[in-house]
């Protein structure tokens, strides 16, 4: 399932690691492991944050995918389903039919 994870870095962990090198090293590990879409960077609130739009394909990788987020920079982290322009389509369509008298 298409998924966004918003994540929010805490100021103080994600500044150290920056300092000592691991912010790099920890970015990259994930856009690695879930091969995103799309991934932006921005300052949301006066926090580091990113936007990941990556295919979630069972529950059970959000621990593997959160828990590198959360040890060393105490993100909090959001996940979303979200779809793009022709999965709306396909869902209207497919609302349209379903409201059809006699349907």
């Amino acid at each position: 399932m298409r998924t966004l994870m918003k994540v929010q870095m805490d100021t103080e962990a994600a500044s150290e690691a920056i300092k000592n090198g691991s912010m790099e090293t920890t970015l990259q590990s994930v856009m690695e492991q879930l091969s995103p879409e799309a991934a932006y960077f921005t300052a949301e609130n006066g926090l580091r944050t990113a936007y990941i739009i990556f295919d979630l394909r069972e529950p059970a990788q959000i621990p593997v995918i959160a828990e590198p987020l959360f040890m060393p920079l105490k993100a909090k982290i959001e996940l979303s389903p979200v779809m793009n322009i022709d999965d709306v389509r396909a869902g209207v369509e497919e609302l349209r039919k379903n409201l059809q008298p006699g349907s």
